[in-house]
């Protein structure tokens, strides 16, 4: 899209009888003072690590090609700041100023997320890196001190291991009044047997810890901690750099579907790994990737069940085939060489390997789902599960189709990522999704849950009370059954 289009997020309003939350955008701290605020909150260590943090795309974009191909290390966005736009520059630099253009953006209530902060919940060293995020809450917070009637921030939850995660959700709710958390996923774990080897080497031997799903911890009490503080877990993790987006030259090759791939993976370790029927009240949300990728998953992992599953896996059960006729047949079609192994091999295709389970104990990938049902489905994946679709990405209209198996509506919500290269004109984002009203791909009503209600689920089922005091509370409050706060009042 052109940056020199004009854009009227008016126009969309005008036809609107809802409210617009946008749960997903964004603000860009600005470093030589955020570092220094976060030296006076929470200490040297946690400085100078967040400076460093900081550091690592200008340091990797310091290197040539060539040297990028020889350590694996990926290429980078250069230029990825808002220049042309000096206006819109600003309103990611200042919280109060995106405060007072919300109107004019079209937006009601905004959930915004950090910039510099995504990735700090994969700094390594532990010490370090719980001293950076307990700091970069801390000034986080406070920008937004006095905006909480039309924006809050996420506070960042780091998940190397559950204690470090419980800590942090009771600081951030309990001592900041965090109502979102930005939860990390994908943890890095080396592998045993790089021990002793070169770091710069052994970092690509690791696993990505899926939180879920064969995890190195039980993550089982940190769902628990957030359905007591009512809070629900937001992910906002990449992929880029990793694997096959880890190319030393071209940024949009790493860039494109890197967080599709990022909540793939946890989205599908907690459904697997039985997180969702344990713990059926809790909501999750996976942003920045679209919901393309979501339906995908919805559809496959249906798929999947029908042969993977309990049912399914009898099928290829290697002691339900019939070797006699199995022989039979061989010889009914003249393959004397087959036939003449099989006798060999006592009639079975290949002895020994057919009944290779890889230890498992249980032959059913899907046994912590317990699925019985088709509702099941609904209830362990279109209902708890949220996606933070951009505005100017067609696939959102699949959520609202009938495309989805049992005709599943997926949760998508709005998210405008305000602040970030990808919005050239923040006031772009409200007409750019509307247009799929325009287009005819969703009704009016979809739009409203896509930018409204949605959203309202998402956080409001799981803390009743999250947008009191807020410019949509009389609306969300209906959305949620509620009795609006005025009425209340009364």
């Amino acid at each position: 899209m052109s940056a020199r289009k004009e854009w009227h997020p008016e126009r969309v309003r005008s036809k609107l009888t809802h409210p617009v939350i946008d749960g997903d955008g964004h603000w860009i701290e600005y470093g030589p003072v955020f570092v220094e605020l976060v030296r006076k909150a929470a200490g040297d260590k946690a400085a100078d690590g967040l400076f460093k943090h900081m550091r690592r795309i200008p340091d990797a974009l310091s290197l040539s090609v060539a040297e990028r191909r020889r350590r694996g290390i990926a290429m980078e966005g250069y230029w990825g700041r808002q220049s042309t736009n000096t206006r819109d520059r600003a309103t990611a630099m200042m919280p109060r100023m995106l405060y007072d253009r919300l109107d004019e953006l079209g937006i009601d209530f905004g959930v915004v997320y950090p910039t510099a902060g995504l990735g700090i919940t994969r700094i390594e060293d532990d010490e370090t890196r719980r001293a950076v995020i307990r700091g970069f809450n801390i000034v986080t917070a406070d920008y937004f001190r006095n905006l909480s009637d039309r924006l809050t921030p996420a506070a960042v939850i780091p998940m190397h291991t559950p204690e470090e995660a419980i800590e942090e959700l009771e600081f951030v709710t309990k001592q900041l009044g965090s109502k979102v958390g930005m939860f990390g996923s994908g943890i890095r774990r080396t592998l045993a047997v790089a021990d002793g080897v070169d770091p710069a080497v052994a970092r690509f031997a690791a696993h990505y810890d899926q939180l879920g799903l064969e995890s190195d911890y039980d993550y089982d009490p940190v769902w628990q901690k957030c359905r007591e503080l009512r809070m629900a877990p937001t992910f906002h993790t990449g992929g880029r750099g990793l694997g096959l987006r880890n190319g030393p030259s071209n940024f949009t090759f790493n860039h494109i579907g890197h967080f599709a791939a990022a909540g793939h993976a946890v989205a599908k370790a907690l459904f697997l790994g039985g997180v969702t029927r344990r713990f059926p009240d809790l909501n999750f949300a996976f942003l920045e990737g679209g919901v393309g990728w979501a339906c995908q998953l919805f559809a496959d992992l249906i798929e999947h069940w029908e042969r993977r599953g309990k049912e399914g896996l009898e099928y290829m059960n290697p002691k339900n085939l019939d070797r006699p006729l199995l022989a039979q047949l061989v010889d009914k079609y003249g393959y004397q060489d087959i036939a003449a192994e099989l006798r060999r091999r006592d009639g079975w295709p290949n002895p020994g390997d057919d009944e290779l389970d890889g230890g498992v104990e249980v032959h059913d990938d899907y046994a912590a789902c317990k699925i019985t049902r088709k509702e099941d489905w609904i209830d362990l994946y279109a209902r708890p599960f949220y996606f933070g679709c951009e505005a100017d990405d067609r696939m959102n209209a699949v959520a609202f189709g009938k495309i989805n198996p049992f005709a599943a509506r997926i949760n998508a919500i709005f998210s405008s990522d305000v602040g970030h290269f990808d919005v050239p004109d923040m006031r772009m984002v409200l007409p750019e999704a509307y247009e799929l009203v325009e287009d005819g791909l969703i009704t009016a009503e979809d739009f409203r849950d896509f930018t409204f209600a949605n959203a309202v689920r998402l956080w409001g089922t799981q803390n009743p009370d999250f947008f009191e005091g807020t410019a949509v509370a009389d609306a969300a409050a209906e959305v949620l059954g509620k009795a609006p706060a005025r009425a209340a009042a009364e």
